[in-house]
């Protein structure tokens, strides 16, 4: 396989358990399959839809591979399950939530998989750790940089830089 690894950045979560603990893990994880290129800071930020439950840690990485889209997914799948998240429900608290935001400048339609990440551009919590690292990033649908569609979003409170608890 001579093929350039691609670029991609992914969105990290978790909101159950030693959040930091499961963010750490899923990156090592993550390690053993991409190289892992810039790593955001983390950020505590406030639940969306089902607001009665524990805050989140957020970070965005970096991440070269030359897996596939949906290999890539599998393997995402495949650490979040190995750290305790059960499949099915969305907003429910969960140990570790790990989303494909862009793969490379690609742009996947399909019913498992939308990439660039369909709720992305409205999401303070995805957008200011990504804008950390990758400010220029340009959104293949949008062409607008990361920069640029964070200085549109009107919620951004409640992303809040962390510190440890």
């Amino acid at each position: 396989m001579g093929s350039k690894p691609v670029a991609v950045y992914l969105g990290l979560g978790s909101n159950l358990g030693d959040r930091q603990s499961h963010l750490d893990k899923a990156l090592e994880l993550l390690s053993w399959r991409l190289r892992i290129g810039k790593v955001s800071s983390i950020y505590q930020t406030e639940p969306i839809g089902n607001i009665e439950q524990p805050r989140f840690l957020n970070l965005v990485c970096q991440g070269y591979t030359r897996l596939a889209p949906m290999e890539l997914l599998t393997l995402a799948k495949g650490i979040e399950l190995k750290l305790g998240r059960t499949p099915g429900k969305s907003n429910v608290p969960r140990p570790i939530d790990i989303d494909i935001l862009f793969y490379g400048e690609q742009v996947i339609e399909t019913p498992e998989l939308v990439i660039p990440h369909p709720r992305l551009t409205e999401r303070a919590f995805v957008l200011i750790p990504l804008a950390e690292i990758a400010p220029d990033l340009v959104h293949p649908l949008s062409g607008k940089t990361i920069k640029e569609l964070l200085a549109g979003v009107t919620e951004v409170q409640g992303v809040f830089k962390w510190a440890g608890d």
